[in-house]
């Protein structure tokens, strides 16, 4: 999330110092002016949006998939377990025979 929150810091950051350069270094009217910059940053906040949700979507993409590999571990964790319970219970068992003719 670190590269994501960098990523939209920099966009925000980008788009105000290109405002504040557009103000200062060009001539035109203060109407004219606040137009544009009312369309600009009408632009950067549609297109900062529209990244913030397909950051949204590709991150419940990923939680979706690390959840169902994790599931998937846990199954195959829990099947090895019980095939080592019901050989260590055999051997147990064969072990308990092996005493019983012994004796």
């Amino acid at each position: 999330m670190s590269k994501t929150s960098d990523f939209i810091t920099g966009v925000i950051v980008g788009a105000a110092v290109g405002s504040v350069a557009a103000l200062l270094y060009a001539p035109e009217k203060g109407k004219t002016m606040r137009d544009k910059l009312s369309y600009k940053v009408s632009h950067y906040t549609d297109e900062l949006t529209a990244k913030i949700e397909q950051l949204r979507k590709e991150r419940d993409r990923l939680v979706s998939e690390a959840k169902e590999r994790g599931n998937q571990v846990v199954d195959e964790a829990r099947e090895k377990a019980e095939d080592l319970m019901q050989e260590a219970e055999e051997l147990l068992h064969n072990a308990s025979e092996a005493l019983d003719d012994k004796a």
